[in-house]
């Protein structure tokens, strides 16, 4: 299991490139808590801004933050998260607000409310639902899980994943997955390779953690999910350590040892999980942009 940059890889010049191309278009994830507000004003001009969409606070909030985010002058994709839709009206409200707002861009969850608000219990048949409206959309992103679901088994993942891209496809639309936040990259690597033997054909963003408070990364990390990268931490005393130190924790840690083989794999994004902590994230984006 390769973690925190222990590969056995020399990333190539022209690898490095590729990660330093990645890296400048990267999309920032913000979060809707009262640490949003810091967030937004430590964005760089004209950013990417995934809204995520919360459990407790519901659609709304998303929709609210998504507008704010626009407002200052960025760009924002918002999370449509398939458990808190109430039903086809619902559907047909957000799909009238992406279309009037301009909004050419979503990425749909299943999300992690344990009840479903109406009838959708997946991102499947809830983007089954929105493309029957006049929804403006042009892009489309979905969920993947190179670590495993926290409830969902693996088999199940992969099959939503290809049924997915086909919905995208059938609609017209152009697709991408984000990885959920994992830690091992030999597993993200051969996560990958597997997919893309088994027909999976839509760019990836890489989902990894900005330059974030180790302690907030594991507390975060376990409310995400993030599966057998976090129980392998529990496990080995020196990633522990190396996780739980003072300071803060470094993306590259798990971009440098991939940086060979983003490119091949069809790796075109990161989607870096800030926690709203965008002044860290952005000054670390700053320095591998400087970089020889």
């Amino acid at each position: 299991m390769a973690l925190f940059g222990k590969k056995e890889l020399t990333a190539t010049p022209e690898a490095m490139a590729y990660r330093r191309q990645l890296v400048d278009n990267m999309v920032f994830e913000l979060i809707p808590l009262k640490s949003v507000t810091a967030g937004i004003e430590a964005l760089p001009a004209d950013s990417p801004v995934s809204v995520t969409a919360s459990p407790v606070k519901g659609l709304d909030a998303t929709v609210e933050l998504t507008d704010q985010i626009r407002d200052a002058g960025h760009r924002p994709v918002p999370h449509l998260s398939a458990r808190l839709c109430e039903g086809p009206e619902h559907v047909a409200r957000l799909a009238t607000w992406l279309r009037t707002k301009g909004y050419d861009t979503i990425f749909c969850v299943a999300g992690d409310a344990e009840e479903p608000a109406g009838p959708y219990d997946g991102a499947h048949a809830f983007l089954t639902e929105l493309f029957t409206h006049d929804h403006g959309l042009k892009n489309v992103g979905i969920t993947s899980y190179p670590d495993g679901h926290a409830i969902i088994p693996a088999e199940v993942c992969h099959e939503q994943l290809h049924m997915k891209q086909a919905l995208i496809k059938e609609a017209g639309l152009n697709g991408w997955a984000s990885t959920q936040m994992c830690f091992d990259t030999d597993l993200v690597t051969s996560w990958l390779i597997g997919e893309r033997e088994a027909g999976f054909e839509l760019p990836i963003h890489l989902g990894i953690p900005g330059v974030v408070d180790r302690a907030k990364l594991m507390t975060m990390g376990v409310r995400l999910g993030v599966g057998a990268s976090l129980r392998y931490l529990k496990k080995n005393r020196a990633a522990v350590t190396k996780l739980m130190a003072p300071g803060h924790y470094d993306p590259d840690d798990i971009l440098e040892p991939l940086a060979n083989d983003l490119e091949a794999l069809g790796v075109t994004g990161l989607h870096v999980f800030t926690f709203n902590q965008v002044e860290a994230t952005e000054n670390w984006r700053q320095q591998v942009l400087t970089e020889a």
